[in-house]
């Protein structure tokens, strides 16, 4: 019987293998910032704290699940993950003879081991938002494949700028077997003859949940003591920063105020499908306003019970009146109480075509901003600005894709954003919510 293959200098454990991952993706992406790492748990936690810590980068876990062969739970024929994505391999459920009720069981047991496994790995800690960024997709190795391609699909779901997929070990065949599941590959060593990921490691153990949730609060923790100072304002005080939990019909929704010196109004984040108050284009947009003495609210449109039905996502009637109330329950808070504000709205590549007949109502001044390269999305804003009642104007930035991921797109965004509440903060009728979306 031959010996397993393993290279001159094998990986000592997981960590030791994530500290040469994380040496190679920092070479490969050294042009790259605004970078986030995701697990795959939980053999890949260990590593890819490794990886997150030389980028300097935060830590999340990407949850997948591997379907079963019903006779041979080992052999995938497949696999899921978060957002309903379901990755199947054909040749093996065709030679396997696996039926539908077959792969309904498998599906469904998994899925209810996806959710408990998310609520265990991240209770007390935010999901890292991948809208706009890059996201290193790890794990501790590579065999069949189909587990990394759930994972990559679940990141694209996210709406990031790019999906890079790193191991310490992989197949030499695995960047054809995955096509362009990611956009890019990077992996340590390829053995050949490769028989299993555990033959490079001295020490491939198993990875306990719990190692898995102390990783995660070891990596927020280093991310927390490295963070920079908190911003200071015009006279050298702090910007105050707190986090709320906004009683709303059937919950609860989490927000972020930041209320900066003499602050002068208020501006309401309201998301778009795939993002979250934690997103940074969002955050980079807040904190251009505070620059400018606005307070800023950054909150979850829909209650966790919500996001599990992606339905709610376009529930345009739900998330109208979430915004209402969220704006209110705000407007309640001691220190907003008593804010000098007036109701005007900036759309950032919206769509606010789909607020249909609703848009004859709409008397604030609202500046819908698109940028030059995003033409579908540019004629829907077209079309709604015809309908919208008051002023209103619509900002095209040249050279702007949908997510203004371009450089110095999204300074123009927030800098424009901000112009508009200054010009509208003093104007006539005000006393609402300055509301941006």
């Amino acid at each position: 019987m031959r010996a397993p293959w393993r290279p001159t200098a094998a990986f000592r454990d997981r960590e030791d293998a994530g500290r040469h991952l994380a040496d190679r993706v920092a070479d490969e992406l050294r042009a790259d910032s605004d970078v986030v790492v995701e697990a795959l748990p939980r053999g890949g936690a260990p590593v890819a704290h490794e990886v997150a810590r030389r980028l300097g980068a935060p830590l999340d876990v990407i949850l997948v699940r591997k379907l079963g062969l019903p006779f041979q739970p080992e052999l995938a024929m497949g696999a899921i993950g978060e957002g309903d994505v379901r990755v199947l391999d054909p040749e093996v459920l065709r030679r396997a003879g696996v039926s539908a009720d077959e792969l309904s069981a498998a599906d469904a047991r998994e899925r209810a081991e996806l959710e408990r496994r998310g609520e265990r790995y991240r209770a007390g800690l935010p999901r890292e938002p991948m809208e706009g960024r890059v996201v290193v997709v790890v794990d501790d190795g590579l065999a069949t494949g189909s587990t990394a391609m759930a994972a990559c699909q679940v990141a694209r779901a996210a709406g990031p700028r790019r999906v890079v997929l790193a191991v310490p070990v992989a197949p030499g065949d695995w960047e054809q077997r995955l096509g362009d599941a990611a956009d890019q590959y990077i992996s340590v060593v390829q053995p050949e003859p490769f028989y299993a990921v555990g033959q490079v490691y001295d020490d491939f153990s198993a990875t306990s949940d719990e190692e898995v949730v102390q990783v995660l609060r070891e990596a927020a923790r280093e991310r927390a003591a490295s963070a920079p100072p908190p911003e200071r304002g015009a006279l050298g005080d702090p910007v105050q920063e707190r986090e709320l939990l906004l009683p709303v019909p059937g919950g609860t929704v989490a927000g972020t105020l930041r209320v900066p010196p003499a602050a002068k109004g208020l501006v309401v984040f309201a998301h778009g499908s795939g993002s979250s108050r934690h997103s940074p284009r969002n955050r980079y947009v807040a904190a251009v306003l505070e620059e400018g003495g606005f307070a800023t609210l950054l909150f979850d449109l829909l209650t966790s019970a919500e996001e599990r039905d992606r339905r709610n996502v376009f529930d345009i009637e739900l998330l109208a009146q979430r915004l209402v109330d969220v704006t209110a329950r705000a407007r309640a808070e001691d220190d907003l109480a008593s804010l000098p504000v007036v109701a005007a709205v900036v759309s950032r590549g919206g769509r606010p075509d789909l607020a249909g007949e609703a848009l004859t109502q709409v008397t604030a001044p609202t500046l819908l901003l698109v940028g030059g390269e995003d033409e579908v999305v540019l004629e829907l804003n077209r079309r709604a600005a015809a309908r919208l009642a008051g002023p209103h104007e619509i900002r095209v930035v040249p050279g702007a894709g949908h997510l203004f991921s371009e450089p110095g797109t999204l300074e123009v965004v927030a800098l424009t954003a901000r112009d508009w509440f200054e010009r509208h903060l003093a104007g006539p009728g005000g006393s609402g919510p300055v509301r941006r979306r």
